[in-house]
Parts: C-alpha cells; sequence; structure tokens
C-alpha cells in the first residue's frame, strides 16, 4: 500500500505543534536512542523523548485527529497504533536506506507488529532542503515531500531513507500500524471497496445492490481480519 493522506493537521493543530517542539523546553535526544542495531550505524537526527509529557500530549493530539480521519480509517483498518515518534533534522542530519523493525513494544509490554509505516509531515515544504523521504516500492522509487499536515502511508516492509538536510530543519512525525488486515493487497481491496460505497452512499443511492456491496464488504473483512 502507498497511500497520501492530505491535511490530517489543520493550520491551528500545525502552529500549535511546531511551537511546542521549537520552545527551548522541548527535550529532544539522540535518534539512535530508538534505533535498533543496524538503524543505529546509519540513523543521525534527533527525537522527541518519548518518556515525555510533551512527547504523550502531542502524539494524543495526533492520534486523535487519525481517529476522526474516515480516508485514514478506512485505507488502515488499525488494530494497533503505536505512539507517535517526533524528529528533527537540521542541516547535515538524514537517515539512511534501512528498512523497519517487525515487532514494536508498547508502553504496557504489548507487542505490535508493524504492517504499515506513516510519515506525518510536520514543516512547510519551504522551511528546508533536502530532507525527502524516499521509498522503493514495487512500482519503483517514490521521492515525497509534502505539505505540512499531509500524511504518507506505506507498507513497513519498503525500503526507505531521509536524504541530509542542507538547509533549514525538518519536523515530522512516525507511527507504526498493525492493521486489522495483515496482507497489503487485501488491504488495498477493501479500501477501494469502502471507498465505492462511501461515494454511492453520498449520492444517496438507496438500493439493495448497495446494500448488498456492503455486505459483500463486511463478509471479506471478517474472512481476512486477524481479529
Amino acid at each position: 500500500m502507498f497511500f497520501h493522506l492530505p491535511r490530517v493537521l489543520n493550520a491551528a493543530q500545525l502552529t500549535s505543534v511546531r511551537n511546542a517542539l521549537s520552545s527551548d523546553e522541548a527535550p529532544w535526544v539522540d535518534g539512535r536512542v530508538t534505533a535498533g542495531h543496524q538503524g543505529a550505524k546509519v540513523k543521525r537526527n534527533q527525537q522527541l523523548d518519548q518518556s515525555s509529557s510533551l512527547a504523550r500530549d502531542l502524539g494524543d493530539l495526533l492520534l486523535g485527529a487519525m481517529e476522526r480521519n474516515a480516508q485514514f480509517v478506512s485505507a488502515v483498518l488499525p488494530n494497533h497504533v503505536y505512539p507517535p515518534m517526533f524528529n528533527r533534522y537540521e542541516e547535515g542530519m538524514h537517515f539512511a536506506n534501512h528498512v523497519d523493525g517487525s515487532i514494536r513494544v508498547l508502553r504496557r509490554g504489548q507487542k505490535l507488529r508493524t504492517d504499515l509505516s506513516m510519515t506525518l509531515f510536520l514543516s512547510p515544504k519551504d522551511a528546508y532542503d533536502g530532507g525527502e523521504l524516499v521509498v522503493e516500492n514495487d512500482f519503483g522509487t517514490e521521492r515525497i515531500k509534502l505539505d505540512a499536515g499531509d500524511m504518507i502511508v506505506y507498507s513497513a516492509t519498503a525500503r526507505h531513507q531521509v536524504t541530509p538536510i542542507t538547509r533549514g530543519v525538518r519536523l515530522a512525525a512516525v507511527f507504526w500500524v498493525q492493521s486489522l488486515v495483515r496482507g497489503d493487497t487485501e488491504r488495498q481491496l477493501l479500501f477501494e471497496l469502502d471507498q465505492t460505497i462511501q461515494h454511492l452512499t453520498a449520492l444517496e443511492t438507496e438500493s439493495e445492490s448497495l446494500v448488498r456491496l456492503t455486505a459483500h464488504y463486511h463478509s471479506l473483512l471478517r474472512l481476512w481480519s486477524d481479529t
């Protein structure tokens, strides 16, 4: 799956998040503290201390925005979401090509399978040079630099990197999701089917065919879900 989700955060939310992250009191630490053995060798950035109250408060804001986003829920079918990790790249920083770990541990020790990776861009595109998210997928290589407040969703199995910053500061949040549906192909089919149902519903098309289509969606979700 490769999916661009626009305007996850509105202008007021973005301003609030950026002001908090730019404060002198924001507890930034070396990003390698959460990297695995391989990732620590190629990761050069800063990360908001995950144990801080600021990280928890901002994380709750972002999670709430995603829970209210119908397209996000339809595309991702979230079962568990890893708390957002906020990162900061300044001039010379980067994260070389790597693959995300398959399992992450939540605060209470619960293990989460990483089906999908997500990056939410927080800095305006003109605030920095470089810092592109480069993702290798089945269709080639995508170079991504989105508007502030937009998010990209992609398979956690994809190789990816953040290119070196040559000017300015790049702020972003990264997440991982364990979906109700493990397979990318099945999840993509369910998303397209759900979008069709929503479109027909918006047209106020009340018909037996729409009811049957909705029933097919839920039958496939039952068949393919892990829960």
